[in-house]
């Protein structure tokens, strides 16, 4: 039998059999490799952690100091190490769904369902601040619903698959489902509540002007492109990303030895009723992404800060960025602002003040 070149092998006709091909075998056996050596790694952290801190270093177990340092020995390599992963895996998915294919898919929907799927979609589709202008004109253009088009707005940073994962890494499964559900909840209700509105005089007028030709999607990839894009994924994002990373470690391990339990339970816990709108108006100026984020919360909830008050102050940091507002209004006319700033800030606040009910 005549061997296929690896060209012809591995084409997305192919598929099925494509871990067949030479090229996806190599892929896969490093993958493997690499998996193995991550595991066995990342199992070995918190026990070099306290060697380092405390007998190569020297430092009194129990001090201010020390607890910081170990904090900060175990968390950066901890949270480094699930970032890669989880961007390694996402995209790989994201693979599966190019913007354009996203806009087909919700064009043309029923509201309600429409914002269902598009708070789904917008997990795992690509997306950040700088791309909500160009996707904002094309979901309107292609005839998506407003109040859809912000439900996939909201949900696309707010339940992001770095944090979720991340949450999962740290806290368990419970915080992070949590996380992902009170998250799609606010962008579809946010959304719905928008569409009700009937705000759309309030886009600017040059939206609804711009045509937007029939585009393709990209062209069918083999696993052995997908799998090469989650390797730039992790080059691109981490290398972006982990200055933050280190800063909000650093910022979550000062929290970690310094800050009395005490006195972040009495101005974050359950007790104090203003907790949960105070998050929300410090997390909305600060500019931070998920995964420079999450070091401090892991510190906010060790010192006693209540869980829906910390839900609060990611949602906002993350849903509600200075950044991605300011980049909006080059569609949207101050007064469609400010009604979705509103709604989703009040979509955190009752998350957060319901959680801190409940738990």
């Amino acid at each position: 039998m005549t061997k296929q070149p690896e060209s012809v092998c591995c084409t997305p006709e192919n598929a099925i059999a494509q871990s067949d091909c030479p090229g996806v075998r190599r892929y896969l056996a490093w993958l493997s490799v690499g998996l193995v050596a991550w595991f066995i790694v990342y199992r070995q952290l918190d026990p070099m952690a306290k060697w380092l801190t405390y007998d190569a270093m020297g430092f009194l177990r129990g001090a201010h100091l020390g607890s910081a340092v170990e904090f900060w020995l175990f968390e950066t390599p901890k949270v480094m190490m699930l970032l890669t992963l989880v961007v390694f895996g996402v995209g790989v998915i994201r693979t599966f769904f190019s913007p354009t294919r996203t806009r087909r898919i919700l064009a043309g929907k029923r509201e309600s369902v429409g914002n269902l799927m598009a708070a789904g979609l917008g997990v795992v589709t690509p997306f950040c601040s700088c791309s909500a202008v160009p996707l904002f004109i094309g979901f309107v253009t292609a005839g998506v619903p407003l109040g859809v088009t912000f439900s996939f707005l909201i949900s696309a940073p707010m339940v992001n698959e770095i944090a979720l994962v991340l949450l999962y890494g740290l806290f368990g499964w419970r915080v992070a489902a949590l996380y992902m559900s009170t998250g799609l909840f606010i962008a579809i209700v946010s959304g719905w509540i928008i569409g009700r509105l009937h705000l759309e005089r309030y886009v600017e007028e040059w939206v609804y002007a711009v045509q937007v030709g029939d585009q393709t999607d990209d062209e069918p990839m083999t696993w052995a492109d997908r799998i090469r894009n989650g390797g730039s994924a992790v080059r691109e994002i981490v290398g972006k990303v982990w200055p933050y990373v280190l800063l909000g470690i650093a910022v979550g391990a000062g929290i970690h030895g310094y800050v009395p339990q005490d006195f972040m339970a009495s101005i974050m816990g359950k007790g104090a009723w203003w907790s949960v709108p105070l998050a929300v108006v410090i997390g909305v100026p600060m500019y931070s992404n998920a995964a420079g984020i999450i070091p401090i919360v892991q510190a906010l909830l060790e010192k006693g800060a209540a869980l829906g008050t910390v839900l609060a102050f990611m949602m906002a940091v993350i849903g509600l960025s200075l950044p991605e507002t300011i980049i909006l209004r080059k569609v949207l006319k101050p007064t469609l602002i400010a009604v979705f700033v509103g709604v989703v800030a009040t979509g955190i606040l009752i998350v957060g003040y319901l959680f801190n009910l409940v738990l």
